[in-house]
């Protein structure tokens, strides 16, 4: 008899643990349960009203992550490697396409295409979710970390917290970088070759777009052989609004050129404005100056800075464990 009352203890003591443990994917009192977390939100903008498209995963009353993807015009699923790391430290987080990118609607008004009306997306975004400065963490990379700081100017009081991955606050200086340090490291053949498609502003050839994928992104955009890149980031690649990223970031790989919204783009005397706690991350191989990255760290109020010495513009693949180990550190250590 006391044989079978210690195994009924220990099986209602491996079901509550049973239970406990699996909370974080516990979606039976959530109103998302029915798609998986899928959540399509209606977004108000001056022509009309379009849907943009959500996906929660996990379940953290403290700490939910809204991811902002870069492009523009890209889209979530690079996000993906975040599964390997986020739900074993039970932080929340949403994936989440912008305004015409690959799972939401695709309008074809230039018009919505400025950094206001993506900012007013974001907001729509945040309330749809009910999101709130007692959890609300904004990962913004590359242009997200822009939308993210824009976000962060005009309603920080809505955030916990905010990271900046692999962005630089003034496309000017990145403009510089990209043509005064990093370009001349590249074979003087291989850069006189791209200077002269730029020159006549043929960013579509064929060539050029050759010597940019075998000789830049490489170094500088993802440090791994082109055939070796993660399925995640080729998919959100090839699914690209090629009309949002040439309104918004322009044709050319180095830097923003021509009337690209993005092109005056300087918030380098604002960032003290800042008072929430701001993770900013650099790669050391980035298209964009680390060290940028790092003073940024030190211009807002409560700020700290995420090194990642093997890593390039998309430091979460090619330097992923010191990345995401100090994203969730961040993220863990908030109150």
């Amino acid at each position: 008899m006391k044989k079978l009352l210690l195994l009924i203890s220990i099986s209602l003591l491996s079901c509550q643990n049973s239970n406990k443990s699996n909370s974080y994917l516990d979606y039976s009192e959530r109103s998302d349960k029915l798609s998986g977390g899928v959540k399509i939100i209606p977004i108000n903008t001056p022509i009309g009203k379009f849907n943009v498209w959500t996906k929660r995963i996990g379940n953290n009353p403290t700490k939910k992550v809204l991811l902002l993807h870069g492009g523009p015009g890209a889209n979530h699923e690079y996000f993906q490697a975040i599964e390997s790391f986020f739900p074993k430290e039970s932080i929340e987080f949403y994936y989440y396409d912008q305004l015409g990118s690959e799972f939401s609607d695709k309008p074809k008004d230039e018009s919505l295409w400025t950094i206001a009306r993506f900012v007013d997306e974001v907001e729509q975004v945040r309330q749809a979710l009910k999101l709130n400065k007692e959890n609300f963490i904004i990962l913004g990379h590359s242009w997200g970390g822009i939308l993210g700081l824009e976000y962060a100017f005009k309603y920080q009081n809505n955030l916990k917290a905010l990271i900046i991955s692999n962005m630089v606050p003034s496309i000017p200086d990145y403009i510089d970088y990209a043509n005064n340090v990093l370009a001349p490291k590249l074979d003087p053949e291989v850069l006189k070759r791209i200077r002269e498609y730029e020159s006549v502003e043929d960013y579509s050839n064929t060539e050029y777009l050759s010597l940019i994928e075998n000789h830049y992104y490489p170094k500088h955009v993802l440090r791994m052989p082109l055939e070796n890149w993660p399925n995640p980031v080729l998919r959100s690649l090839t699914n690209l609004n090629k009309d949002i990223y040439v309104r918004m970031q322009g044709p050319s790989e180095f830097g923003v050129v021509g009337d690209a919204v993005l092109k005056d783009w300087d918030r380098k005397n604002d960032l003290k404005q800042l008072k929430i706690p701001v993770l900013t991350i650099g790669g050391e191989h980035d298209t964009m100056d680390p060290r940028q990255m790092e003073w940024m760290s030190k211009e807002v109020q409560n700020g700290s800075y995420l090194h990642c010495p093997n890593g390039s513009h998309w430091s979460m693949y090619d330097d992923q464990e010191n990345y995401f180990n100090g994203v969730t550190g961040f993220i863990k250590a908030l109150p």
